[in-house]
């Protein structure tokens, strides 16, 4: 299928309620939040890592990954031994400039992460260049303030014999906690450059790929700590060009989240308001060139 030819932005809202979306290491894992308006956060990396986990389970099925779906950035994995493949495959030997090309396409050929979102691969002996991906996403953001509440948890089993030992058979197990936050509905954009698209090889198919990964992402990625994850809207702005008709900041101004009035603490996507569709629409007709839909509430 042929590369992309048109330019995408798109808004997305998801939530989480009684859980932890996305944990920061420097603060003992608690919830992402901006320290001037305690907005949470959820970063690009964490989002990226979700839609990366979700196409490599929808293609790798069948037992084996399609061809052309497997994952650069894998949990657990070696960059090294990832990179050392178009070497092994393409019998690399010599790391001229064409053969460092060579290497990169079999790179974008075969991992969608790389088509998508770029990657470094200059950084082991096996240098397969750099890539700029076409799919770029924003820190999200949540709408209103979130308060993280530490929670005190135990576990009722000792962790090795000589605790037991010394706690006695009924004595208390391990001590720990968790973070959560009540509620928080985030929204993040995102951008796709078909110019980019074009380097890398991503296709029609690989965006289809990417917005089924967008609806069905936080059901491949259930835990306790998590809580309750949902996507709300996915609002794509799709262009007629490879340039775009319009500024994406314009058109992600005609999505508007409010809270319902009389709210002071939402704890539910019902105590909001999005922007119907067709009040998006009246903002986009002032953009010819520019078609909007609601991938998740078509």
């Amino acid at each position: 299928m042929s590369t992309l030819t048109k330019r995408y932005d798109f808004v997305y809202l998801f939530d989480c309620k009684d859980g932890n979306p996305n944990g920061d290491p420097d603060f003992a894992n608690t919830p992402r939040f901006d320290p001037e308006t305690f907005q949470g956060l959820v970063s690009d990396v964490c989002l990226k890592r979700k839609i990366r986990d979700y196409v490599f389970a929808l293609k790798s099925q069948s037992g084996t990954v399609e061809s052309g779906y497997d994952v650069f950035i894998m949990q657990g994995g070696s960059l090294e031994n990832r990179q050392k493949l178009p070497y092994t495959d393409l019998k690399i030997e010599a790391k001229t400039t064409d053969k460092i090309k060579q290497a990169r396409e079999w790179m974008c050929k075969n991992f969608f992460d790389v088509r998508a979102f770029g990657a470094v691969m200059s950084t082991t002996d096996f240098n397969c260049g750099q890539v700029r991906g076409p799919v770029q996403i924003t820190f999200a953001r949540s709408i209103d303030r979130v308060l993280s509440t530490e929670h005190g948890i135990t576990r009722v089993v000792h962790t090795t014999n000589k605790d037991q030992d010394s706690k006695g058979k009924t004595g208390a197990g391990t001590m720990g906690n968790k973070h959560t936050i009540a509620y928080g509905l985030y929204r993040t954009q995102g951008f796709i450059n078909a110019t980019f698209a074009k380097d890398t090889g991503f296709t029609e198919a690989d965006l289809g790929v990417l917005w089924k990964a967008l609806a069905n992402m936080f059901d491949h990625d259930r835990s306790a700590a998590r809580g309750l994850m949902a996507p709300r809207h996915l609002f794509v702005f799709e262009h007629d060009s490879a340039l775009g008709e319009a500024p994406a900041h314009k058109l992600f101004d005609a999505v508007k989240v409010e809270r319902k009035a009389g709210i002071e603490a939402p704890r539910s996507f019902e105590d909001y308001t999005v922007t119907a569709l067709a009040d998006v629409k009246t903002v986009v007709a002032k953009f010819p060139g520019v078609n909007v839909c609601d991938k998740l509430n078509p």
